[in-house]
């Protein structure tokens, strides 16, 4: 029995008629939807039920069960596999004599076979660190949330691992607020030597004196006291930098690669790994699983594989690509050593073999897998690393640093995404130089600099953050990371880079303030070392659970009466209602907050509103359309703002419930008979529509502008949408790039009116 029907088909090939191979399509049994399903007074007794649509794979399961003279179990290898084993078994029905765990790590013929020929006794220590955890989640969880649901809003959750992701956001984000940026300046010279390139140099010196981050007063000195020369090379310092190879990936660097190199979410990389894993369908092969299990936070590899890959390297790239000795990769701490690290399962099928066989995702993450794990066996790469010291008049002196390669080494197959926010400035070639040689000044400048608070999270840093602080597994990352952004907790900006929503800060603060412990970054770090011990045998799980049990208890009481009430909490305004004149109050939302009348219900009045620099609040006003609504009298239609995007409605809100959507004025180009509408995603993300969906369900990202092609007569023109916000304007026809005042999309520009 294994988890997917792909994995189960692929087994079933190498295993043949004599074995009948099942899926469980992932859990069977799990605590109940309705209530907590943890019997608290009798020891945590967990109350497991059949989750729904699984009836019918335990009764297939429990018939090939009786007929088969041994069960092997053999979900995946980490502990919601082992869960999965545990709770099948107790269902079948049959001897414990008659059933085995199988335990392999990538899925081909070999590993397959070698593991069904040792197989090995249920890990009871394993399952309970998995029901362990899905216990304290299940208390966090349905103990702490119906809080939030009683002073914020319905519908809201509390995780014991989500909440402290997220307060790593909202903390980043308070770090960014409160920094205060420190002006500096540098002083950059560009020199040219007898032979090219041109190269630049700093200042870092005036005399004895440090110069690399200087007042403005002393940078213009300096310029004017060397900006006539003469310079010259001091000195030359020359020697070879070893860049030893990365390690293979873990699950946690794979994330981060991905992210960087391919712009993958987590998410995104973890579902394709998985296909990889369970096996793709390659030419007369047929299924092959062509990585290994993709959940691993070990960089162990078998001697197996690095006998192989040592041989391929050998072959295909020659014997000084070839260290003496196979490369060892330190693993952390608490890693899970029981897995390898994510690799090829065979060497055979090269990216370039298998790509006419994937899909493009699983081909471009193949290929970062495969190039990562041959690369981490090779020889270093070598660097000629030159530092040049430039003597200036009065003693200043100038620095420029410059590497060339001497040897690819393991960089002729793989090359890390570079990555300015850990590495700094990438270096640039210098011309062949030697002490006293005279230099041409052909530019000298100062320059202002400020200092840069610390940078909000990407997904791929934000993963880097939960594995360095011990915050979740690598099989949790990807849940994690999805489920802030589906509770509103956190938004990607247009740089892709983590915020928290005015909701995720309020939830935060809340549960930081009311649970100081158990939301602590420290706790929940030592919580995992607790779980990884259950596994151990060193640590009883239910007394685990009960430590956890008696501080939360106490803790639950004390937040009833003393938490916040934010849903009822009303901040008084100095603004008048501009319905009544009463006073306005701040108040919070399902949508966020809004300020309200004092005089409600009588005065049903409400608007967004814009927090200024100085503490004060400004109505946003609605944009008034100059048309009259048709469904009232009296009503006029203006452009508001709800949950899922803007709209137009009327001013007699809520007596007159008359709405539509925001129009382009552009016939769809797809069915000719609609008009292009402006939408919103489920993710908050802006697209555009044709107005007779779902009979026509064309739909584009760029921003369609109402104004013909000066060139070809098309009768609408497009604003390119990129992640960093509005990019050209262009004819979708003929391709014509508008720019300056011709832009209708830019500043300079008009744009037609919507229809």
């Amino acid at each position: 029995m294994v988890e997917s029907p792909s994995k189960a088909k692929t087994i079933a090939k190498y295993l043949g008629k004599s074995f009948d191979v099942k899926a469980s399509v992932g859990h069977v049994k799990d605590l109940p939807k309705s209530r907590m399903g943890v019997d608290v007074a009798s020891g945590f007794e967990p109350e497991y039920e059949t989750i729904k649509g699984k009836a019918k794979v335990l009764t297939e399961i429990r018939k090939a069960a009786k007929s088969a003279d041994m069960v092997y179990l053999a979900p995946d290898p980490d502990r919601e596999g082992e869960a999965i084993a545990w709770h099948i078994f107790s269902e079948l029905k049959v001897p414990e004599d008659k059933v085995r765990r199988v335990l392999f790590n990538e899925i081909t013929e070999k590993a397959i076979k070698a593991a069904l020929a040792a197989p090995v006794r249920l890990n009871v220590n394993k399952y309970n660190s998995q029901q362990a955890r899905r216990i304290l989640d299940r208390l966090v969880g349905y103990n702490v949330s119906p809080l939030l649901w009683d002073k914020v809003r319905r519908g809201l959750s509390a995780g014991r691992v989500q909440t402290v992701a997220v307060r790593l956001i909202v903390e980043r984000e308070r770090e960014i607020a409160a920094f205060k940026p420190e002006e500096y300046w540098t002083v950059d010279a560009r020199f040219e030597a007898k032979e090219p390139p041109p190269f630049g140099a700093k200042l870092i010196k005036i005399g004895d004196k440090k110069a690399e981050r200087i007042p403005a007063d002393e940078a213009k000195a300096a310029v004017k006291a060397v900006e006539k020369g003469p310079f010259s090379v001091a000195d030359v310092k020359k020697r070879d930098r070893r860049i030893e190879p990365p390690a293979p990936f873990t699950t946690s660097r794979l994330q981060q690669e991905a992210a960087r190199a391919l712009r993958f979410t987590a998410k995104r990389t973890m579902t394709v790994a998985q296909r990889l894993y369970e096996g793709r369908e390659i030419g007369e092969r047929g299924a092959v699983g062509l990585i290994t299990y993709m959940r691993t936070d070990s960089t162990r590899i078998s001697d197996d594989a690095i006998a192989d890959v040592r041989a391929f390297i050998g072959t295909q790239y020659g014997p000084k690509y070839l260290p003496e000795k196979p490369r060892v990769f330190k693993t952390k701490a608490r890693a899970q050593d029981a897995h390898e690290a994510i690799r090829p399962t065979t060497l055979e099928l090269p990216p370039e073999a298998v790509k006419a066989y994937l899909e493009d995702d699983e081909y471009k993450l193949y290929k970062l897998i495969w190039q990562r794990f041959v690369g981490c066996q090779m020889a270093a790469a070598i660097y000629a690393s030159t530092t040049v010291d430039i003597e200036g008049p009065k003693k200043h002196v100038f620095r420029a640093t410059g590497s060339i390669l001497k040897f690819d080494g393991y960089t002729s197959v793989h090359q890390e995404t570079y990555n300015p926010e850990e590495e700094g400035e990438k270096e640039e070639q210098l011309p062949s130089l030697e002490a006293k040689d005279v230099l041409k000044l052909l530019k000298i400048e100062g320059k202002q600099h400020f200092t840069q608070p610390p940078p909000r999270f990407t997904e791929a840093t934000l993963v880097r953050e939960l594995e360095e602080q011990g915050i979740g597994r690598p099989s949790t990352y990807a849940a994690i990371i999805s489920t802030i952004q589906d509770k509103k907790y956190a938004e990607k900006r247009k740089d892709t880079r983590f915020a928290p929503t005015e909701l995720g800060t309020i939830t935060t603060d809340l549960l930081v303030q009311s649970f100081p412990t158990f939301f602590d970054v420290k706790f929940t770090a030592g919580m995992e070392e607790q779980l990884d011990e259950v596994e151990e045998g060193k640590v009883e799980w239910k007394g685990l659970l009960g430590d956890f049990w008696e501080g939360l208890e106490k803790t639950l009481a004390t937040a009833k009466t003393e938490m916040r009430n934010v849903k009822r909490e009303e901040v008084p305004t100095d603004l008048e209602c501009p319905k009544d004149g009463g006073k306005l109050v701040i108040k919070f939302g399902k949508n966020g907050s809004f300020v309200a009348c004092t005089n409600y219900p009588d005065c049903k009045f409400t608007s967004e509103f814009e927090r200024l620099d100085d503490g004060t609040i400004k109505l946003q006003g609605d944009t008034k359309t100059g048309e009259k609504c048709t469904s009232c009298e009296g009503g006029e239609l203006i452009e508001k703002r709800g949950k899922f995007g803007r709209f137009i409605g009327c001013t007699n809100y809520p007596e007159c419930r008359f709405t539509r959507a925001i129009s382009t004025g552009v016939t769809c180009p797809s069915c000719n008979e609609g008009i292009l509408q402006e939408k919103q995603s489920k993710r908050g993300k802006i697209f555009y529509g044709c107005s007779r969906y779902p009979n026509c369900d064309y739909a584009s990202w760029d921003r369609p502008i109402k104004k013909a092609c000066k060139e070809c007569g098309s009768p609408y023109l497009i604003q390119k949408m990129n992640r960093s916000g509005p990019g050209k304007t262009m004819c979708p026809a003929c391709q014509t790039v508008y720019a300056g005042e011709d832009d209708p999309g830019g500043e300079g520009g008009e744009v037609a009116p919507a229809a």
